[in-house]
């Protein structure tokens, strides 16, 4: 079967380890199906595991890819959640929780292989194109958002940088949900995309805000760390699934515990989640936004509009 998979290491130069080729079938295993992939997006996982962040040099060849959507076997069309393990679905109950494409072969491929449970139907609304960006980006910024930040509505939300998936998946959800959203962006352009989206102000990074916080979203790290803790209110909450600019640099400790800060990590969601995200964009008629759309033989080029960090919602791909 065709796949995209990182066959070497290069943190300078992600893309040199990029190789769209044949690939094994998937494996048969017990309480676990195989899914026709009809479309994945594309996530910063993929670009670190170019760059041989949370892989080892023998499990070379992996296929990249960490969400789908597309049909089991049984006809029915699906949304596939990602994690794998911590509770023992279709794994044993002591195996570790991974994603797809760090122990297990992942979703840039015709076919991915998974354990049963971690189907969730697919939304008759959505496209595949759309359903593939549900189960990390936008999963993380529903995370973010609601389990993690404990957001109503009538909240106010800070969203650091605006064009990338989690951020716009978080602006679109935030609306939807009746909050107060701030974006930043460095980019004029992406402000005024933003503002086009609902939310109430789109400011350059670090300018401050008409107010402080309830929750910030925190996906930046280094470049926005500062400016996360100064504009988040006292007993607010950060959330962080990132550090795309580096590990933040002091961690301004004081201001945390003076002003009892909560800092929440946040890696995805359980396929609870998932399903209640599914839900949401039912129910409110929220759809993904999608960059761009590539065939799966052209993920190289997909790979490069990530890297370079313009694109303004998810950037997909279609088997």
């Amino acid at each position: 079967m065709l796949a995209a998979s990182v066959t070497s290491f290069s943190p300078d130069s992600p893309l040199d380890g990029l190789e769209v080729g044949d690939a094994p079938e998937p494996v048969d295993r017990e309480h676990w199906v195989t899914v026709d992939v009809r479309a994945a997006s594309l996530n910063h996982h993929d670009l670190w595991s170019l760059r041989g962040v949370g892989l080892r040099r023998q499990q070379l060849p992996m296929v990249l890819g960490t969400d789908a959507a597309g049909v089991a076997p049984d006809g029915t069309e699906v949304v596939v959640h990602g994690v794998i393990g911590a509770d023992g679905h279709g794994v044993g109950p002591r195996e570790r929780r991974t994603l797809l494409s760090e122990h297990y072969p992942g979703t840039l491929a015709e076919r991915v292989a998974v354990p049963a449970a971690n189907l969730i139907p697919k939304p008759a609304g959505l496209s595949f194109e759309e359903a593939a960006c549900l189960p990390v980006s936008w999963l993380t910024a529903y995370s973010m958002l609601f389990t993690a930040g404990g957001l109503a509505p009538g909240d106010s939300v800070l969203i650091q940088g605006a064009g990338g998936g989690v951020s716009t998946a978080a602006v679109l959800l935030g609306v939807a949900a009746g909050l107060e959203v701030f974006v930043t962006s460095r980019s004029e352009e992406k402000r005024e995309r933003a503002l086009s989206l609902g939310v109430a102000a789109a400011l350059p990074p670090g300018e401050r805000l008409p107010h402080r916080v309830d929750v910030v979203l925190e996906s930046v790290g280094q470049a926005t760390w500062g400016h996360s803790v100064r504009s988040v209110r006292p007993g607010g909450t950060i959330t962080v699934c990132g550090a795309t600019s580096g590990d933040a640099s002091p961690a301004e400790l004081t201001r945390l515990f003076f002003q009892e800060i909560r800092v929440q990590g946040v890696t995805m969601g359980s396929r609870d989640d998932l399903a209640a995200l599914v839900n949401f964009v039912s129910r409110h008629d929220v759809k993904p936004l999608i960059d761009s759309d590539h065939r799966l033989r052209d993920t190289s080029e997909a790979m490069a509009r990530l890297l370079t960090g313009t694109q303004f919602g998810k950037v997909v791909i279609t088997t």
